[in-house]
């Protein structure tokens, strides 16, 4: 926090003119006229690049700017001209970079060479790219054990990327390969893969437009998918109604303007939410259970309300589930909700009357301690009307990073299964390892205990992203070597081993020319659909090699030459790399032709394309789940992190958040007036956060702004990643292993004077 931060009143819609002007004015001016055109009207485009920012699905139809804020935000990080260069590392050590801002580090530019920092040296220092190859190699090969060492994985990586690094890595001997779903999404993969046997979304785009009613639950679409609001735009203007579920009001589900239209520009723009519900943190489950128990009741009392057919041919354990509902306690349900038994009603009722019902949620249901079971509870609320396998309908996570729903299909998962390994024993003459390896706290927990003593990193910021700030930094300090494949700089950067390796690369708005021509990548977005992405833009300097270059030399520096995988090849010639993904990877077949159809092509998907499931009984199952509520003793209150508008991920724009009111600062944290009035702490107060959890360590995150906020009572937020040093490590998700960001206990402390 700084005395120059600024509170205003939040708003109450959300783009406009505002947000064209805070998309193209930063590109104009950072980035160049002619450099800035080419980019934003090449993106998302069937012949240009995705979006490097969220994973929403691009429509049949793209428009001229197919592009929402944040994606120009984006791209003005990745395309801008300034640059790294190399008297920086002369200029800046270790110790000095380990002490800026994260909004610092990625404002000083584009890195543009290999650097090195030695043992017992402050300075990262240029090295060739062939000594920064040898380097990585004589760690690794002088480990006692491949499992010694951890692979970390970004959701910006492309496919080809992603197929090639898990196949080094394996072919290594490890399945260490933590990446970014475990902080994430994890919870929905294990939840919706014991449901209906695929942790994927079961709606296509165009299911939005045919929907009857999409309920939003635990999402920012106005921040984290801003072009989501146009599908729900879309959706509103053929019938459809929505429902918000959020502890927060958020301006993007009240009203969007939307800037490509007339009433978007000098009109009121389109009312979204036809009913918010501010349920309070960790109430998800208690709602999602309280409205089946409805839907069941109206079904005994009038009948004609469940689909009988669907439940009796697709599902199992139904009268187990309605059994476990007969006893759910009201008075429970509300104290956990924080809303009125009227307003539940109300929602029912448009459940009930809607025959066609999509409901969405992103992160603030999957990071609870009962995050999973509560994904359950949307699965069996769907299928209770059938709502899963039908147009209009399903069940719609929201990825938050382009490619991380693809990085995991093409095996980025440090557990899995035994066709997709024995496939790649087939197809490359290798014996690739079963045992299931470190996550992403594992990953931590491992380094810490020296278990793990080299981490490679293909994009992201771990250090940032992972939960328990303290005790991770700590770990990643305790390795021998730190390897970072990246574009610009980052905390990660700064929390290093006793040696560290950076190794520069491409952006995906970047032309990638190998031996054979210009390369093309693919990406699978939030609704598994993939699709081509090539960049359109002279790379920012010389010498920056691509992803693919990358782990393929070092792929061959680590493996040798002359094994059974031709690395070099693949690095030469992109087609040859779908190729052998098209002999391993389940849906892929005749990859490379697939993939040059304008606008790509669908996985399969059983259940959302006809109703099979492929569980363990080879049914929809049906999940019974106890109610988990959490006790918050008097005086404490739960604590949520979440972005500002001007951030993406780990990524921070500006230290603005335009939609929740608050200019120059991100150490604020946003509570309920009638909170504060119990607390006896003043609006504007400046307070330290201690978390508190069993383990008794007092976790403290200092000097924070207090903002008095309509936040739902009794809960409160702050800012992803400053939140994170508040999140145990060893606090998880049953279930997923995913840290447990969104359900903080804590008590606010103001700070004298």
């Amino acid at each position: 926090m700084t005395d120059e931060t600024r509170v205003s009143k939040p708003k109450d819609w959300a783009a406009g003119v505002p947000g064209v002007a805070h998309a193209m004015v930063p590109a104009l001016k950072d980035v160049g006229v002619g450099r800035s055109l080419k980019g934003l009207l090449t993106m998302n485009q069937k012949d240009g690049f995705d979006c490097m920012s969220c994973a929403w699905e691009d429509p049949p139809e793209r428009k001229t700017f197919e592009f929402c804020e944040n994606g120009a935000k984006a791209f003005v990080w990745e395309a801008t001209p300034i640059l790294v260069e190399s008297d920086f590392w002369a200029q800046h050590p270790v110790s000095e970079l380990a002490g800026k801002t994260d909004y610092w580090l990625g404002q000083q530019g584009r890195l543009t060479e290999p650097v090195y920092k030695a043992e017992g040296d402050d300075h990262y220092r240029p090295v060739s790219w062939e000594r920064a190859f040898e380097i990585l190699a004589d760690e690794l090969n002088s480990l006692d054990s491949p499992d010694e060492a951890a692979f970390y994985t970004s959701g910006r990586t492309a496919n080809e990327t992603a197929f090639l690094y898990q196949l080094f890595v394996r072919a290594f001997g490890t399945n260490n390969l933590p990446d970014c779903s475990n902080m994430c999404h994890e919870s929905t993969g294990t939840a919706m893969s014991n449901t209906v046997g695929v942790g994927k979304a079961t709606v296509r785009y165009d299911d939005f437009e045919k929907a009857d009613l999409i309920i939003v639950m635990g999402q920012n679409p106005g921040t984290n998918h801003p072009r989501m609001l146009t599908a729900l735009e879309d959706a509103k203007r053929n019938g459809a109604s929505i429902v918000a579920v959020n502890p927060l009001p958020e301006a993007g589900m009240k009203r969007y303007k939307n800037p490509q239209t007339a009433r978007g520009i000098i009109g009121r723009g389109t009312d979204l939410a036809d009913q918010y519900l501010q349920v309070k943190l960790a109430g998800d489950m208690a709602l999602l259970q309280s409205l089946s128990k409805r839907v069941l009741d109206a079904e005994a009392q009038r009948g004609g309300i469940i689909d009988r057919e669907f439940i009796d041919r697709h599902c199992v354990r139904f009268d187990q589930f309605a059994a476990n509902l007969e006893s759910l306690d009201e008075e429970r349900v509300l104290e956990a909700t924080g809303i009125t038994s009227a307003e539940i009603d109300e929602l029912a009722e448009r459940y009930m009357s809607s025959e066609r019902v999509i409901i969405t949620w992103a992160m603030g249901l999957t990071q609870h301690e009962f995050a999973v079971p509560a994904i359950t509870e949307i699965i069996n609320l769907l299928m209770l009307r059938g709502n899963i396998g039908k147009p209009g309908a399903g069940a719609s996570p929201i990825r938050g990073h382009s490619n991380v729903q693809g990085d995991r299909t093409m095996g980025i998962w440090e557990k899995m299964p035994d066709a997709f390994l024995d496939a790649l024993d087939r197809e490359f003459g290798v014996t690739v390892p079963r045992e299931h390896g470190w996550d992403a706290v594992g990953t931590v927990r491992a380094m810490r205990d020296g278990a793990v003593t080299v981490l490679v990193a293909l994009g992201g910021n771990f250090a940032k992203a992972i939960s328990d700030t303290d005790v991770s930094e700590a770990a990643l300090r305790n390795t021998r070597l730190t390897a970072q494949i990246s574009t610009k700089l980052n905390r990660s950067h700064a929390v290093v081993g006793e040696t560290a390796l950076i190794l520069p690369v491409l952006g995906r708005s970047e032309i990638d020319r190998q031996r054979s021509g210009e390369q093309f990548v693919t990406v699978e977005d939030t609704v598994a659909a993939i699709h081509a992405s090539k960049g359109t833009l002279e790379p920012v300097a010389p010498g920056l090699l691509s992803e693919v270059s990358v782990v393929t030399r070092m792929a061959r520096a680590v493996l040798g030459e002359g094994g059974p995988i031709d690395w070099a090849h693949f690095e030469h010639d992109y087609d040859s790399i779908r190729d052998r993904i098209a002999h391993v990877v389940p849906g892929c077949e005749d990859f490379n032709a697939k993939v040059r159809t304008p606008g790509g092509f669908d996985l399969p998907h059983g259940p959302r394309d006809s109703r099979t499931f492929p569980t363990e009984t080879g049914k929809a199952q049906f999940a019974v789940n106890e109610l988990r509520t959490i006790d918050v003793p008097p005086g404490r209150l739960l604590l949520q992190s979440l972005r500002s508008h001007d951030q993406f991920n780990t990524t921070i724009y500006s230290n603005n958040d335009r939609y929740r009111g608050v200019k120059n600062g991100r150490h604020v944290i946003f509570v309920n007036a009638d909170d504060l009035a119990e607390l006896g702490i003043a609006d504007g107060a400046i307070v330290d956060i201690h978390g508190e959890w069993s383990d008794g360590i007092d976790r403290v995150a200092k000097g924070f702004r207090v903002i008095a906020y309509p936040t739902a009572k009794g809960c409160v937020a702050t800012y992803f990643p400053e939140a994170n040093v508040l999140v145990p490590l060893d606090f998880t998700a049953h279930g997923s292993n995913t840290p447990v960001s969104k359900s903080i206990v804590v008590r606010l402390e103001q700070v004298a004077g």
